[in-house]
């Protein structure tokens, strides 16, 4: 008898166990079992080469950017929408970790709980947010230059436009990639994997702590005589530009002004207020993650005036500074951004469902700054720029090095009711912000908002 009873328990146990494992392993199927299916071990859904032969991609307008035919991967027929949405839609190699091809794999296989890889022929069809005429003319305006551009709704959190170079052809590898200055980084999504040193967009959050620090600060004035002193460093500025009020020291992107606000500030202050406007966040774009922004905040006197001008070792990300502008323009919160418009496999997907940020900048302070950065362009940069547009914008020049050129940055958003759009364009080493940037941003926003010539 006791024999039995023994054996009952130890059945019983392993009857446990068999139970934990399926409840296990039903659990990695539920979650992972896209990915097993979309393993490059899978010759089913895959080529000797390594290739996806399922799935098709295609723009927010159904223009197919790569499908699989005959076992093999076609792409777009124009070389230049290829190279401009390269980083959106991958290559075949697998080396663009943020393309579709690559980090979306499992939903171009086609494959469902139920039926696994239904299509191995078809795959899914996984239609982005992006639109490849606006990649397209992004990225005619970088004009081989290094950077990236991009511009999102902020209020549905669709990304319109993702570019980042340099790029190169899918179809038609450089043999001198790996050597080629020209590409450097060229497998590297500038404003998803990136962070740089922000120069002046950065004078935002300044701007920001200040408005809800200093009472006073509408009403005082700041006298630039070209530079200041702050302890054992020299802040330069762009020019003398004389006495000053907060608004023309913000349209002027004045450092000694905005250098000596920040030393009144205090470091801990503008570590709460750069944490807040999320940039040493993370996003995740439908399971992308950005790289995070650091800021080192133990500095003296000298060295907080840079960090509060975007210096010294400022560093962001561009879809954080892009959401940041969101939140702006969306009267203190913004949607997150989102790369997938819809997916189809034996069920379509659910409707995309827009998440928001939490709380980046008091809706008042918002608008307030939103002010600003429109005087901004009224003042500095020039409306007849950008017609139709109700813009705010802040350029950036971010020193990078001795000897070699400043970052050019220019970040903003439109307020147009039809257009609820906030964007960032960075170019490496370009020189002037307001100048270089913000004729990438020019041209890439006209043809988003006035639409091409006929």
């Amino acid at each position: 008898m006791k024999k039995i009873e023994n054996r009952a328990v130890v059945c019983f146990l392993l009857a446990l166990v068999l139970a934990a494992g399926m409840v296990v392993f039903l659990f990695r199927y539920l979650t992972q079992g896209g990915d097993w299916a979309s393993s490059a071990f899978n010759r089913h859904l895959y080529n000797a080469q390594g290739q996806l032969t399922a799935g098709t991609v295609l723009d927010r307008d159904g223009d197919v950017l790569s499908s699989a035919e005959n076992g093999a991967r076609t792409y777009y027929d124009s070389e230049t929408v290829r190279k401009a949405t390269l980083h959106a839609v991958g290559d075949l190699q697998g080396r663009i970790g943020t393309g579709a091809l690559n980090a979306f794999a499992g939903r171009l296989t086609g494959w469902n709980l139920l039926n696994g890889a239904f299509d191995a022929d078809r795959g899914g069809e996984l239609t982005l947010t992006i639109d490849a005429r606006y990649n397209y003319e992004a990225y005619q305006a970088l004009n081989g230059r290094a950077g990236t551009v991009a511009v999102y709704n902020y209020k549905t959190g669709e990304v319109l436009c993702m570019v980042s170079a340099p790029s190169y052809d899918p179809l038609s590898v450089p043999e001198d990639i790996e050597t080629n200055p020209r590409y450097k980084g060229a497998y590297v999504n500038r404003f998803l994997s990136s962070v740089f040193t922000p120069g002046s967009v950065y004078k935002t959050v300044t701007l920001t702590a200040a408005l809800e620090n200093l009472p006073d600060i509408e009403s005082r004035t700041w006298s630039c005589t070209g530079s200041l002193r702050l302890g054992e460093e020299t802040i330069i500025c762009s020019g003398v530009h004389g006495e000053q009020d907060i608004a023309a020291a913000f349209a002027n992107s004045c450092n000694a002004a905005f250098a000596d606000i920040a030393v009144e500030l205090g470091a801990e202050t503008l570590r709460k207020y750069t944490e807040q406007a999320g940039l040493t966040a993370s996003y995740g774009l439908n399971g992308l993650t950005t790289a995070k922004g650091s800021f080192d905040w133990a500095l003296d006197s000298g060295r907080l005036g840079w960090a509060g001008v975007g210096q010294d070792k400022d560093l962001v990300n561009p879809c954080a500074l892009m959401v940041w502008m969101g939140a702006i323009a969306g009267g203190g919160r913004a949607a997150e951004p989102c790369l997938i418009l819809k997916s189809r496999n034996v069920i379509p997907s659910l409707p995309h469902w827009t998440r928001k940020t939490g709380v980046l900048i008091n809706p008042s302070t918002a608008e307030r700054v939103a002010e600003l950065m429109a005087g901004n362009v009224e003042k500095t940069y020039g409306s007849s720029r950008f017609p139709n547009m109700d813009l705010c914008a802040k350029s950036g020049t971010a020193e990078v090095g001795e000897g070699a050129a400043p970052h050019a940055w220019f970040a903003g958003f439109l307020r147009n009711e039809d257009a609820p759009y906030a964007f960032v364009v960075l170019v490496e080493n370009g020189g002037g912000g307001s100048r270089v940037a913000g004729d990438v941003a020019a041209r890439t926003l006209d043809v988003m908002v006035n639409g091409y010539e006929k």
